[in-house]
């Protein structure tokens, strides 16, 4: 008689075995790497290398502009994907394509088209100029572009959780007299809060990172336009290899702590969502 618990699979020893291996060629080894180079400098070398002033305004610049660009994809994205969910209308196929072009888009190209759109004599900066609005050589340019590369994140996280709200849930709210507004409030927005704390993490993390696009559009001032991936490669290029590990290191305990308190705020959220 066959075995019928027999599993396709390996077992969890050898299957956990290749995780570990995979997970400390690629992530663990390398972060230790950076670590241990930075631990070559004094702490007074690593506090000069890391805190200074352009340091800091580097990581203020940085995560601020990749928050507001990860909140403003949150609302963005929700829009969107009600849109794409709840509505049909001529083009939602192609619009719902689009929606990935960013995943697939060079980063050094987004970058280009948006310096080429947002300069003064550019399509939307000749008019944007005039009204004072300057979208490039700025933090608002970071802002946009950043916008751009993270909303596939947030869109593809919420959209397949909308497509599961069952719409009898709406319309028992409303047979109850529920208005639109407390109906979503209290039916829709409870069930898709986990995925939007998801959705906004990685859009988070997807901005931390970002680097191609953003040297386009920022101008790479120090203490007013120069992110902290800039401000690595700079020391990268100046052969102070230690200092650009001391800097990678601050900002890598600093993403770290951010993206566990995000993780437990979505552990948090998931039974209020159930």
């Amino acid at each position: 008689m066959p075995n019928i618990n027999r599993r396709v699979l390996p077992g969890f020893s050898l299957t956990m075995g290749y995780t570990l291996f995979y997970l400390s060629l690629l992530v663990l080894i390398p972060v230790a790497g950076v670590f241990l180079r930075s631990a070559s400098l004094s702490w007074s070398e690593f506090l000069q290398a890391a805190w200074s002033e352009r340091a800091r305004a580097a990581y203020q610049l940085t995560f601020g502009t990749a928050f507001v660009a990860a909140v403003l994809n949150t609302f963005l994205g929700l829009l969107i994907s009600w849109v794409l969910v709840r509505y049909t209308f001529p083009g939602r196929r192609l619009l719902d394509a689009l929606i990935d072009l960013p995943l697939a888009l060079p980063t050094a190209v987004a970058g280009l088209v948006y310096s080429s759109l947002y300069v003064e004599s550019g399509w939307l900066g000749q008019f944007l100029m005039p009204l004072g609005i300057k979208a490039v050589f700025t933090p608002l340019a970071i802002i946009l572009v950043l916008t751009f590369i993270g909303l596939p994140f947030v869109v593809r996280t919420v959209q397949p959780v909308l497509e599961d709200i069952d719409p009898e849930t709406e319309e028992a709210a409303g047979s109850l007299g529920a208005s639109r507004w407390q109906t979503f409030r209290r039916v829709i927005l409870p069930a898709l809060y986990p995925a939007l704390v998801t959705g906004f993490a990685l859009g988070f993390a997807r901005c931390l990172g970002e680097y191609g696009s953003v040297v386009f559009v920022s101008g790479n001032f120090p203490y007013r336009t120069e992110i902290a991936p800039v401000l690595i490669v700079a020391r990268l290029e100046e052969f102070a290899y230690a200092e650009a590990t001391a800097i990678a290191a601050v900002l890598l305990v600093i993403s770290f702590a951010m993206l566990i308190t995000i993780n437990l705020l979505e552990r948090w959220s998931r039974p209020h969502g159930a």
